[in-house]
């Protein structure tokens, strides 16, 4: 088991020849969103348009992406934790290249993991030699420490909402505690599962409004709307991203635009540099993950 005692002091020096990462927390309020969908599916798009990206499932006790993309990793964080395998064995290369830290379901310790254990898991990550792009982050969804300190600790988080009242009440509620409990002023928006452009478009605008009146210190951003459409749904069932399996569909153009708009953003200044900057930073606000 990792423990502070055998790990180094957490300074990491910035190897010059890696580039700062953008990282990007994907969240959604209540699940059933299809938060890990988008998760998943943007990753790869992302990877498709050259951005080096490595997925994080950090919904460390309820974990599915492996699941969702039909991957059977050898190893996952709790693997790690336990001290039982390296960063670089847990690792999996995905569709289209891009990489993938599995995480561990139906693993309750995993879900409640020790600050001492956090450390240890920041150390390891220092080891990470890998030149990144983009960092995608898939959290849990709700409100809890875990999934507060992860959009906290990213530069971009990501709310998934769809035209349901228990999603856009719970959406609300995420944003409230994020703004107010975690200083987070921006946070991007994606309408899933909408029957139409128009609908996405009023889904996100009735969010804003609320946001807007009852918060008042943050501010959203619309990235577009995924439709619900058949490809997506037999996508899943045949354990593939939609992007990959069915490109020409709806919803695959839609999350590849997504991801278009994403990787024109601009790289950070600070020199972050790579995933263990992400996760020391996390550790470091103070809160406990």
């Amino acid at each position: 088991m990792l423990s502070p005692e055998t790990l180094p002091p957490m300074s990491v020096a910035v190897p010059p020849a890696l580039q700062p990462v953008r990282t990007l927390a994907v969240t959604g309020g209540k699940g059933g969103v299809g938060k890990t969908n988008v998760s998943a599916n943007l990753a790869i798009a992302l990877s498709e348009l050259g951005k080096r990206t490595l997925l994080l499932d950090a919904d460390l006790g309820l974990a599915n992406v492996d699941v969702l993309l039909g991957l059977s990793p050898r190893h996952t964080l709790a693997d790690l934790v336990a001290g039982r395998c390296s960063l670089d064995e847990v690792i999996l290369e995905g569709p289209s290249g891009v990489m993938i830290v599995p995480a561990a379901s139906g693993r309750r310790h995993m879900a409640e993991l020790r600050p001492a254990e956090h450390a240890g898991l920041v150390n390891v990550f220092n080891d990470l030699q890998r030149d990144l792009d983009m960092l995608v982050v898939d959290t849990a969804a709700g409100i809890t420490d875990s999934v507060l300190t992860f959009c906290q600790a990213a530069q971009d988080t990501l709310v998934v909402v769809c035209d349901e009242p228990a999603s856009i009440t719970d959406a609300y509620a995420l944003i409230k505690v994020l703004a107010r409990e975690r200083g987070v002023g921006q946070v991007q928006v994606v309408a899933n599962m909408v029957r139409s452009p128009q609908e996405g478009r009023g889904l996100y605008e009735k969010l804003s409004r609320v946001c807007e009146r009852f918060i008042g210190d943050v501010s959203l951003n619309y990235l577009g709307a995924v439709p619900q459409c058949e490809w997506l749904r037999m996508s899943v069932q045949r354990q593939q991203a939609v992007v990959r399996a069915y490109p020409a569909s709806p919803s695959a153009r839609a999350l590849t635009e997504i991801a278009r708009r994403t990787a024109r953003w601009q790289a950070p200044t600070a020199p972050r540099g790579h995933v263990e900057f992400f996760v020391e930073r996390m550790l470091r606000q103070g809160v406990p993950a």
